[in-house]
């Protein structure tokens, strides 16, 4: 076996070593999860873009009727659109 290692900031380590733990996981096998899907699938297994989603044009139609929509006194839910 051998050692990989990875640099990340210390709130994103934090929250995925919890997420890891909540899921009954480590880190490394995290991580040997995620490498045995690329190598199965050859890809990387979600979608990877350099465009903010906040300005995808889906996105800007939705907030544009939601937009009408408040201002006509329609009330509006939240979307799953963007990450929180």
């Amino acid at each position: 076996m051998m050692n990989v290692s990875v640099r990340m900031d210390n709130e994103t380590k934090k929250e995925f070593e919890k997420f890891c733990k909540d899921v009954g996981l480590s880190i490394s096998g995290a991580f040997n999860l995620f490498a045995k899907k690329v190598i199965r699938e050859h890809r990387i297994p979600f979608d990877i873009s350099n465009e903010d989603p906040f300005y995808s044009e889906e996105n800007q139609k939705l907030l544009e009727s939601r937009i009408a929509d408040m201002k006509n006194g329609v009330n509006c839910s939240e979307h799953d659109l963007i990450e929180v």
